[in-house]
């Protein structure tokens, strides 16, 4: 089992498009999430069920277009800059 040493959680950029709208007037909105992950695929699971949850969008009505690694400086989302800043998680 892996420990908190041995695992490097990384920030990434996902953009894509999600179609909204299909049945009567079909609208592409474009999309950029980032996220925390380990792994590009698990950042791409990880936007597919948010945007599915909040959206109401069905998986395949979402098109990834790019996945990319960044860095805490190029990272605009709070949530991710906060969780990334953390020393430390406590559980009591």
């Amino acid at each position: 089992m892996a420990t908190s040493g041995d695992v490097q959680v990384k920030i990434f950029r996902v953009e894509g498009r999600m179609l909204i709208k299909h049945d009567k007037f079909p609208t592409w909105w474009k999309f950029r999430k980032e996220v925390r992950a380990l792994t590009p695929e698990h950042a791409i699971e990880k936007v597919l069920s948010e945007m599915g949850s909040k959206h109401r969008v069905k998986r395949y009505n979402i098109v990834i277009e790019s996945v990319k690694e960044i860095s805490l400086d190029e990272a605009t989302d709070r949530y991710v800059i906060l969780l990334s800043q953390l020393k430390k998680w406590v559980k009591e």
